[in-house]
């Protein structure tokens, strides 16, 4: 049976609407806290699949990742080898947390100062989740600490030959930054800086320090966990 939709468009009544209504009002007038994990990975999926039971799909997917968190941070191109998964519903799924984590690194550098190691280290931990490739990250900050800019440097490890301390530079000058501090991650979980690490932080600490802008820290996260180059005492000060 067909009729309007409220925009003005062709809808298609099938034998699921009237649960998903159900689902909709549920979430729109309790939230997500009474739903199981398994009934708000469905609720999304009507978004992506539009008529369909979802709810044989949720209980399949979650129990195939272990978990919704498993779930929504698993690979687009492993979602779309799952049995009725299309790549526009891998795509959605995978969006939503990434979406909602831009968001909250938005509010962060906004609202808070980064003007201490544990902030920062928080920031990042945040921004380094669901990162599997080791990346570099430069924060450029004003005086009070307040994040001017956060640049992806690159992918692949910290070293001399990869990073572009030219690029490292003028991003600096670009945002007219009081100070910088680099970060990257460790996906093998040891937040250890590797002698390379060590070596390249140093030359771009000396670049900066030559047009007047420091090096404030390098942070290394790994594991849920992150160290503080300054902290640890492997800042070398001029």
């Amino acid at each position: 049976m067909t009729g309007m939709d409220p925009n003005g468009g062709e809808s298609f009544m099938g034998v699921h609407d009237g649960h998903r209504e159900k689902m909709r009002q549920r979430y729109l007038n309790s939230g997500l806290d009474s739903f199981a994990e398994h009934e708000a990975l469905e609720l999304l999926l009507f978004y992506a699949i539009p008529r369909k039971d979802t709810n044989v799909l949720a209980h399949q997917m979650i129990e195939r990742y272990g978990s919704l968190y498993g779930v929504l941070s698993a690979p687009v191109e492993d979602l779309v080898k799952f049995p009725g998964v299309g790549e526009r519903t891998a795509v959605l799924l995978h969006l939503a947390p990434e979406i909602y984590r831009k968001a909250r690194l938005e509010a962060a550098s906004r609202d808070t100062p980064l003007n201490s190691v544990e902030r920062v280290g928080a920031y990042l931990l945040e921004r380094f989740t669901g990162e599997r490739n080791e990346v570099v990250y430069q924060l450029c900050l004003d005086r009070k600490g307040k994040l001017l800019a956060c640049k992806r440097l690159a992918e692949g490890g910290l070293t001399a030959t990869a990073l572009n301390i030219r690029t490292v530079v003028e991003h600096a000058a670009l945002t007219a930054a009081s100070t910088v501090i680099l970060a990257h991650n460790h996906p093998s979980g040891v937040a250890l800086p590797s002698a390379e690490d060590l070596a390249t932080t140093r030359q771009i600490q000396l670049a900066l320090d030559a047009i007047g802008i420091p090096l404030t820290d390098h942070i290394i996260v790994a594991d849920g966990d992150y160290i503080s180059f300054a902290q640890s005492g492997y800042l070398i000060e001029n």
